[in-house]
């Protein structure tokens, strides 16, 4: 199992549709029992499918009482998010709180 203290970064994919909700399941799986930081800076489009997996990860983080938060993120997925209704306010990284 990883080491609880180092921090994993993981960079989302441009398009994060429906092909991608598995192996994005996969890779966020992988590193339980780590600190998370996502890279959505690159995203141009996401999902419902995708958005799902993401916050079924960060309850599971909140579960295992493990940090799961947002480094960067694009305009397309903060306004996508919104748009669904999710509210990622508390996972972003204190630096790009607005």
């Amino acid at each position: 199992m990883p080491s609880k203290k180092g921090e994993k970064t993981i960079s989302l994919a441009a398009v994060l549709d429906l092909n991608e909700a598995s192996a994005l399941r996969g890779t966020l799986m992988g590193m339980r029992g780590s600190n998370v930081a996502i890279d959505a800076s690159g995203v141009e489009r996401i999902g419902a499918l995708c958005v799902q997996v993401i916050m079924a990860a960060a309850k599971t983080w909140d579960e295992d009482k493990l940090p799961f938060t947002f480094s960067k993120v694009s305009d397309a997925f903060q306004k996508t998010m919104q748009v669904i209704g999710v509210d990622i306010s508390h996972l972003l990284a204190k630096e790009i709180r607005q």
